[in-house]
């Protein structure tokens, strides 16, 4: 029992620990880490407006190849756009989780656990800061929440584990995966619409370019029963993997049952083909 002048005597069990953790230098470090995040927003307001001159550049290129007729090239170079875009989208999540934690850094200085509320902000910055060379001070703020939450979280959100708390559209963005044929159509349609542009691309070329492009993915005989298993980059590669094995499924599935209906018509034209035969011989 501790006397009226010990300096717990008057604590509570949250508080003891806090005091605990003062006294053994496991505190979190917030003017530290303001300074981190406020130097990341400075980078990346310069981050930013390289990176919109360079997405608007691209831009340009494409709308330049549709005012020429070249509408097949277009629709490769517009992969440089959306990648400058996702890039550009990065940097302005990551500004905003860093400002949302500075603003609400007393509510990580009172508990060792993560708030509900801010899990997607520290699960993205930690997982950004694996993924984005540009920042230095992401990799000192995710040592930083790794000492105060723990190896195992930081862990959770840099290899995406089950409730990782990692924002989703973040995932996408730093996915090293290309472009799909969906995704650049649906930007090359925009900036040919916003320009009054009809599209001219064949079927075929888009067909033999969609093949060409997805060069990650492997095809199925690699994956079918005996062969080696895929192997994902991220949760994203391995949901895209799974579209498109659907969509195999599915086309294979139409086609067989076309190639059921037509079974029966087409004996019936072979045997009436026979008896005309045996009938001309008589």
């Amino acid at each position: 029992m501790w006397h009226s002048g010990h300096p717990f005597a008057t604590l509570d069990d949250a508080g003891m620990r806090k005091k605990l953790d003062a006294l053994l230098g496991r505190t979190f470090k917030v003017f530290k880490f303001i300074t981190l995040a406020n130097l990341a927003t400075s980078r990346v307001a310069v981050f930013k407006n390289q990176r919109q001159i360079r997405c608007n550049q691209a831009r340009s290129e494409v709308l330049q190849l549709l005012q020429h007729g070249e509408h097949e090239r277009a629709l490769l170079r517009v992969e440089h756009v959306i990648k400058e875009q996702h890039t550009l989208d990065v940097y302005v999540m990551v500004e905003g989780y860093c400002n949302l934690l500075v603003e609400r850094v007393h509510l990580i200085d009172k508990e060792r656990v993560c708030p509900d509320e801010m899990k997607e902000a520290v699960s993205s910055l930690i997982y950004a800061s694996n993924r984005c060379g540009d920042f230095p001070e992401l990799l000192e703020i995710r040592t930083i929440f790794t000492a105060w939450y723990g190896k195992e979280f930081a862990a959770r959100a840099i290899e995406l584990r089950n409730n990782c708390g990692v924002n989703p559209r973040m995932i996408q963005k730093l996915s090293t995966r290309q472009p799909s044929l969906y995704s650049r159509l649906k930007v090359l349609k925009e900036i040919a619409s916003e320009n009054n542009i009809i599209l001219q691309l064949e079927e075929a070329s888009l067909t033999n370019e969609e093949a060409l492009k997805q060069n990650h993915y492997e095809p199925e005989s690699s994956t079918s029963s005996g062969g080696p298993k895929r192997k994902y980059k991220d949760a994203v590669d391995a949901a895209q993997d799974a579209f498109k094995l659907s969509a195999n499924a599915a086309a294979a599935a139409k086609a067989a049952l076309e190639l059921s209906r037509s079974e029966p018509h087409d004996t019936h034209n072979n045997n009436s083909s026979k008896n005309r035969g045996k009938s001309s011989m008589r």
